[in-house]
């Protein structure tokens, strides 16, 4: 189901790596430095390269906005499942005390797209819940633990999607 290893690092670079994504001087200037960065990158290279992926698997989400109604591309960490027909996408906002605002727009307009290596792929959203989200999320953790701090370190539960291809 899930992938093995969050990443292409080894052993200590991995433990560093998490390390240093679970500090909080992290949480504050992350949200500001990485999206921007992921976005210059992914047009440059018209969609083959997302900087974020060479640590996390990666896709850039296009969604429309839950009030504005115009489409917003963010870049986003996931888990990939099922061999690339569905994704966990993690709404932890590097573990900041609220929710990211494209998991507003996923629960206003579930159909969005993802650029998954290259290729623009139309999704379906659905937020997780319950027991079906206790179960992602024991996957989540065992696939980024980092997760468990940004949990940790709110109030909100942290909102969990699974996207599938339509």
């Amino acid at each position: 189901m899930a992938s093995k290893s969050a990443s292409g690092l080894k052993g200590a670079g991995v433990r560093w790596v998490q390390k240093v994504s679970s500090a909080p001087a992290f949480a504050r200037v992350a949200p500001h430095v990485i999206p921007a960065l992921d976005r210059a990158v992914h047009r440059a290279t018209r969609g083959r390269v997302l900087l974020s992926a060479q640590l996390l698997p990666g896709v850039v989400l296009t969604a429309t906005g839950a009030r504005s109604g115009v489409p917003r591309r963010t870049p986003l960490a996931c888990m990939p499942e099922e061999g690339g027909r569905s994704w966990l996408l993690i709404g932890s906002n590097f573990g900041r005390t609220d929710h990211p605002a494209w998991t507003a727009n996923l629960l206003a307009h579930p159909d969005a797209v993802i650029s998954w290596k290259g290729e623009d792929v139309p999704v379906t959203a659905r937020l997780l819940q319950g027991e079906e989200r206790a179960a992602a999320w024991k996957e989540l953790l065992r696939f980024w633990p980092p997760y468990a701090t940004y949990q940790a370190r709110v109030e909100r539960e942290i909102r969990v999607f699974r996207i599938v291809r339509r």
